[in-house]
């Protein structure tokens, strides 16, 4: 659209605008135009139900029914009418003579698209076999000032409908119904959990320290104790201090925020899953995420073939377990298991790559980088990667047989990381150490800046009076919600995502 069409655009809805109010000042001298006193005892998609083998005649019943004009045709002494509820279309029929409550001039003079009415009357269905009410009394219930979107061409452009996401929701179906689909998801999996007999719990949102992950937080200040706050980058500290309280299977569905990118798999404040369980390890987990992923699937969809893109996936199959290391030689011909071993020969490999990496990277960071910036993409068939560095991994227990990996996974699909779980780290002393470590790193290196590293040490306390061998899993929500439907873009499947405050001008 060129900057001509966009200015007669803004001046033909300030004219409609104005048009409208004034109407709207009519409408206030004789009645309330906002009133609050209507009740419907029925939905459009509730009457479908009902009536939708009827092809003729009329049902006596007074139906009670509200929703937004999207359709109006005015044709002399009967106007036809279309308004959407919640859930469907239904057709409007009255005419001169039909409506007891108000004049049919009075009616026709006061309606504009968009406005939302009340209207009560009987169920028939027209020659066309299209169910329709027949109206005996209207109720104009909210006078719209704006007029919406073009019926034909909607809300098109991407950036407007994240803006406006209310205006994206009333022309499209589509995406009313996806967020209805994401409301079912989440609900399905809170349910899921409950039936394992997880406990649902709530912790801090704000925290004086940020724990759990690597990543940025966004700082606050609380008054009253005059000190800096954080919004946490994740749960699982306080998480693991209830395993150590005695709750054995705990979960918590919830935000978190993180200070950096955005992207079409980023969004600064994003819905997460973390639970975890006592007596259990990362096996366990793989387990439970598979099932719980193709249960989830299979009861919304009612299909265990999923598509994502130009990908389809049969989740009969089972998941893809590998190592990174042979997800590296897998995907990445040239290196062997040689190089991966071998930091200097590594080194030159991303020389090769020009993949940057700092000189005090162990050959654990280096593995890592490797995998991320070559590897992950190609991850497109649902797959578990294990035995993540320890460098990369604080929080995670170090493998029995070798003490440089952990006993750690994630899992990916279609190229984007859905779900991190690893046996807890439940050894005070090498927590510990550890903490200390990564910020002593940190603080000699002033080119990390992308995370926070203060020690926290009532939570080394906690682990001091025993955590049982435990492990724990977090799922990305909102990805998992992208993979299920089919969206591209991380901000599709948020109400409301992040964006740039718009230039006035």
């Amino acid at each position: 659209m060129t900057n001509k069409h966009i200015k007669n655009n803004i001046s033909n809805n300030n004219i409609i605008r104005q048009y409208r109010i004034e109407k709207l000042h009519k409408i206030k001298k004789k009645k309330n135009a906002y009133p609050n006193n209507f009740k419907i005892n029925i939905t459009s998609q509730m009457l479908y139900k009902h009536f939708i083998k009827k092809k003729q005649g009329k049902d006596t019943t007074i139906y009670h029914l509200a929703g937004r004009i999207i359709n109006l045709r005015i044709m002399g002494k009967a106007t036809f009418i279309q308004i959407k509820d919640e859930s469907d279309v239904m057709q409007i029929y009255f005419t001169k003579n039909s409506l007891l409550n108000i004049s049919y001039k009075e009616c026709i003079k006061q309606i504009d698209l968009g406005d939302i009415i009340g209207i009560t009357g009987t169920v028939f269905t027209t020659k066309t076999g299209v169910l329709s009410i027949y109206c005996q009394k209207f109720y104009l219930l909210t006078k719209t000032l704006r007029q919406l979107p073009n019926k034909y061409h909607g809300l098109n452009n991407q950036e407007t409908k994240y803006r406006k996401r209310y205006l994206d929701l009333i022309v499209n179906k589509d995406s009313q119904k996806l967020f209805i689909t994401r409301s079912k998801i989440i609900a399905y999996i809170r349910n899921y959990m409950h039936k394992m007999n997880f406990i649902e719990v709530e912790t801090p949102m704000m925290q004086n320290i940020p724990g759990g992950a690597n990543a940025r937080p966004f700082i606050t200040h609380h008054n009253t104790y005059n000190i800096d706050m954080y919004l946490r980058i994740s749960p699982e500290l306080y998480l693991k201090r209830l395993v150590i309280g005695g709750f054995n299977k705990v979960f918590e569905i919830n935000k978190n925020f993180r200070n950096e990118g955005i992207s079409t798999q980023h969004n600064p404040e994003f819905t997460m899953m973390e639970l975890y369980i006592a007596y259990a390890d990362y096996k366990d987990l793989i387990v439970l995420l598979e099932k719980l992923f193709k249960d989830t699937y299979y009861n919304i969809f009612h299909t265990k073939n999923i598509k994502y893109g130009k990908y389809i996936f049969d989740l009969n199959k089972p998941f893809n377990i590998l190592t990174m290391k042979e997800a590296i030689i897998l995907y990445c011909p040239n290196i062997t298991l040689e190089i991966l071993n071998n930091i200097l020969e590594l080194k030159k490999i991303m020389h090769l790559f020009k993949l940057n990496i700092p000189d005090y990277f162990s050959l654990g960071e280096i593995i890592s980088v490797l995998f991320e910036e070559k590897v992950i993409h190609k991850l497109v068939a649902p797959t578990f990667i294990t035995e993540y560095p320890v460098a990369i991994s604080p929080l995670a227990r170090s493998n029995d047989m070798n003490h440089d990996i952990t006993d750690r996974f994630e899992f990916f699909m279609c190229g984007m990381e859905i779900a991190n779980g690893f046996s807890e780290l439940n050894d005070p002393q090498e927590q510990q150490q550890r903490f200390v470590q990564q910020k002593t790193l940190y603080d000699q290196n002033t080119t990390i800046t992308n995370t926070c590293t203060i020690i926290d040490h009532d939570y080394i306390e906690a682990l001091e009076y025993g955590l049982p061998p435990t492990a724990g899993l977090g799922i990305g929500i909102d990805r998992l919600i992208m993979l299920f439907t089919n969206c591209p873009s991380i901000r599709d499947v948020i109400l409301f995502p992040a964006l740039r405050p718009m230039n006035k001008n």
